[in-house]
C-alpha cells in the first residue's frame, strides 16, 4: 500500500475479506485491529510445518512497508516492543515468529528483503543461523551442495507449503540471504542445517 492510512482502509474494509491483529506504522504507531485471542484473515493458503491453516494459530501484524525500503527505526522499535508482549502474553518461541513469505513462498514475499530479521534475533525474538554455520573457508565453500539435504532440512525447520527447491532456495535467502543469487551453495546448506538441528519445527524430531 501507499500508506499506513491506505494499509488500514484496506485491514478495516469487509469487502476485501483480509485484518490482522495489529498494524504498524513508519513511525512507529501500533494500531490493534482484532482482539489477540480471536482469528485474523492475513496469512490465507499456505503452509508452516504440520499447521495448514495458520490464521487459526497465529497473531498477525502488518508493517507499512512498499516492499523494498529499509523498515524505519521506530517501527522496529515498535515492532519489538510488541513481540515482548507478545512472547509474555503467549510463550511464542523465537523460531515460531515467522514472515508470510515462509509459510506461502511464491505466493507472499512480505516482510521481504529489506527487513531485519537479524536485529530480531539478537532481540530474541527470532532465530538466526549460527555465525559458524555462515563462515567457511574457500575450500569449504566451493563444496557441491546436496538438493535433497537442502530440502529435508528445510522442510525440517518448518518450509513445508512447497517442495520445489528453486522456489525453496528464493524463499531461504529472501529471509536469511538477501542479495545472494545463483545456484544452491554450500553456504545455504550449512545455514538451513544449522536451523533445522537447533530449532525444528517438531520439537520432538530428530535431525542430524
Amino acid at each position: 500500500m501507499t500508506s499506513a492510512k491506505a494499509a488500514l482502509r484496506a485491514l478495516c474494509d469487509p469487502a476485501r475479506e483480509v485484518s490482522a491483529h495489529y498494524l504498524i506504522a513508519a513511525d512507529g504507531e501500533v494500531i490493534s485491529l482484532v482482539p489477540e485471542a480471536l482469528r485474523a484473515w492475513h496469512a490465507g493458503a499456505g503452509r508452516w510445518g504440520g499447521t495448514t491453516d495458520v490464521n487459526s494459530r497465529s497473531i498477525g501484524i502488518e508493517l507499512a512497508n512498499d516492499g523494498f525500503s529499509p523498515f524505519a527505526a521506530p517501527q522496529m522499535d515498535a515492532l519489538t516492543d510488541l513481540l515482548k508482549g507478545l512472547h509474555a502474553r503467549w510463550n511464542i518461541r523465537p523460531e515460531r515468529v515467522i514472515g508470510h513469505s515462509d509459510m506461502a513462498p511464491g505466493r507472499k514475499i512480505d516482510p521481504g528483503s529489506r527487513f531485519d530479521w537479524q536485529r530480531l534475533a539478537l532481540s530474541g525474538f527470532s532465530v538466526w543461523p549460527s555465525s559458524s554455520a555462515c563462515a567457511h573457508s574457500s575450500e569449504e565453500a566451493s563444496r557441491e551442495a546436496d538438493d535433497a539435504r537442502f530440502s529435508a532440512a528445510m522442510a525440517a525447520f518448518g518450509y513445508t507449503a512447497t517442495t520445489d527447491l528453486t522456489l525453496l532456495l528464493k524463499t531461504f535467502r529472501l529471509r536469511f540471504r538477501a542479495g545472494y543469487s545463483g545456484p544452491l551453495d554450500y553456504t545455504d546448506l550449512t545455514m538451513i542445517t544449522d536451523l533445522a538441528k537447533r530449532f525444528p519445527v517438531d520439537v520432538n524430531a530428530a535431525w542430524a
